[in-house]
């Protein structure tokens, strides 16, 4: 019962931050979309930062709970991806890069938010540990979103900005991958039970959260 109380406990402190991590990434990339001259996202009713709009039921909310009960501990997921005509942007080549970094940057921000609330919370004297353990886990969900979509891999944020700067003919090949999304995405949940792999990702994700962090330091010391 203990052990089940815990598994409780840890899945209703990552889940606010979880839900909000995948749903905001991918109304980032709809935004930037839009900016760029692409309003699919908006017809169809998916540019916005309201989770219930994202959620994909095996992605947003099984998949993080069996990744978080397993020997990994880490809560990852997906949401529905926001949809993108890159071909009517008004460069698509270029302009797919920022649409593609849009995501990892809104996780980045978005952890430097948790990192800001929790210090408010402690300058404010609030020591409940349910908000400051889901603060935690705020900032480590968003530097894991970001540090992992950037991994230089089509469909994955990283190969499309990979993408956007290589020239023409290669871009066309390199692009050409992600046909194969599906199972490069089991592949990569698969090579996370792995310890190269861990090793990297863990690596990423430290310095992400390292990056996070450092603009408050001074506040954390």
């Amino acid at each position: 019962m203990t052990d089940f109380n815990s598994i409780i406990r840890a899945i209703t402190v990552w889940a606010i931050p979880v839900l909000f991590a995948i749903s905001l990434h991918e109304a980032a990339h709809g935004y930037v979309a839009r900016y760029f001259g692409d309003d699919t996202a908006e017809k169809m009713g998916r540019l916005s930062p309201n989770p219930i709009r994202h959620i994909d039921w095996f992605g947003t909310v099984l998949l993080p709970i069996l990744l978080l009960l397993s020997p990994l501990h880490m809560a990852f997921g997906y949401a529905k991806p926001v949809p993108v005509d890159f071909n009517r942007l008004r460069n698509p080549k270029k302009q797919m890069g920022f649409v593609a970094a849009a995501g990892p940057v809104a996780n980045f921000v978005m952890g430097m938010g948790w990192v800001l609330l929790s210090i408010l919370l402690n300058v404010a004297g609030v020591t409940e540990p349910f908000l400051v353990k889901m603060c935690d886990a705020g900032l480590w969900a968003n530097a894991v979103m970001c540090a992992f979509n950037l991994l230089p891999i089509p469909p994955l944020d990283g190969g499309r900005i990979v993408t956007s700067l290589l020239p023409r003919d290669l871009a066309y090949k390199f692009a050409s991958i992600e046909r194969l999304g599906p199972f490069i995405f089991i592949g990569l949940i698969l090579l996370m039970n792995t310890a190269p792999f861990q090793a990297l990702l863990g690596t990423m994700v430290g310095f992400v959260r390292y990056l996070i962090v450092l603009p408050f330091s001074l506040f954390l010391s």
